[in-house]
C-alpha cells in the first residue's frame, strides 16, 4: 500500500534542511551583490524562510527588506531573477533536484512591529502594568 504524506504533521526534517541549505546559498548570493537588476542594488535583504514542497522540486522563498523598502517589490525584481538564482544554488548544491524559487513578501516582520506599536500604546501598557498594591 503506498504510503501517504500527511500535511498535518508539517514538514519533514529534509524539508526543513533542504530549505535551509537553500537559504543560505540565497543569502550568500544577495550579500555579494551577484544579481543586477536595478530594483535590487544597494538594498539589504533577509531571506527569512524557505519552504519546501513535499517532492523538494519547489520552494517558496520568504524576503524582505530592511528599511523602508517595499517587500513585494523586492519579491516582484527576485522572481525576475529566479532562473538565474536556480543556477547558482544548482551549482553550489549537492542534490538531485534544484527546485523552481518563488519569491514572496515576508510581512511578518510588519505585523511585529505593528503588535509592539499595540503593546507601546498607553491604554494597553496601563492595563500590563500591575499596581504595586496587588502584591
Amino acid at each position: 500500500m503506498a504510503k501517504r504524506f500527511d500535511h498535518s504533521t508539517g514538514p519533514t526534517q529534509r524539508q526543513l534542511r533542504a530549505g535551509e541549505n537553500i537559504r543560505h546559498v540565497l543569502v550568500e548570493i544577495l550579500r555579494r551583490g551577484d544579481v543586477r537588476d536595478p530594483a535590487l542594488v544597494d538594498k539589504s535583504i533577509t531571506v527569512g524562510e524557505v519552504r519546501m514542497s513535499p517532492d523538494l522540486k519547489h520552494a517558496n522563498v520568504f524576503v524582505a527588506a530592511l528599511g523602508l523598502e517595499d517587500a513585494h517589490e523586492i519579491a516582484a525584481a527576485l522572481n525576475r531573477a529566479s532562473r538565474f538564482l536556480r543556477g547558482v544554488c544548482g551549482r553550489v548544491l549537492e542534490s538531485k533536484f534544484t527546485p523552481d524559487l518563488k519569491f514572496l513578501a515576508d510581512t511578518s516582520y510588519d505585523s511585529a512591529f505593528k503588535m509592539n506599536e499595540l503593546f507601546n500604546h498607553p491604554k494597553v501598557r496601563a492595563d500590563l502594568i500591575k499596581p504595586k498594591d496587588e502584591d
